[in-house]
């Protein structure tokens, strides 16, 4: 069985999907991992956020980031078996807490030193 995938908002193609339910009982779907690829740069989505992969992403190349997003301007910039990586480990991990990703988010929230 493969993964599936769909286009998510404008331009974002997600793969998989995962359930989430907050303590506040709101609830939904979401993409696993999310692609936004644009002239000058392309996004790459890790809902279970980038503090994760410091040392792996401290091996990719020209790249930046923010607490969910990675952001490259060329896949020629970055070395790809380290990016296949870091999506591989963080798909593995969101399927592995099933309907948990609030508990994902809170903890990756606290290290980066986000209020929830």
């Amino acid at each position: 069985m493969g993964i599936s995938q769909k286009l998510w908002n404008v331009g974002t193609i997600g793969f998989d999907t995962y359930h989430y339910q907050y303590d506040s009982g709101r609830e939904g779907d979401g993409h696993i991992i999310g692609f936004f690829p644009r002239k000058g740069k392309i996004t790459v989505y890790l809902m279970d956020g980038t503090a994760r992969y410091s040392e792996l992403l401290a091996k990719l190349g020209k790249h930046t980031t923010t607490g969910y997003c990675v952001y490259i301007r060329r896949l020629s910039d970055v070395e790809l078996p380290i990016l296949e990586q870091i999506v591989q480990k963080s798909y593995e991990n969101i399927k592995s807490q099933e309907g948990h990703i609030n508990q994902i988010y809170m903890a990756n929230c606290k290290k980066i030193g986000l209020a929830a």
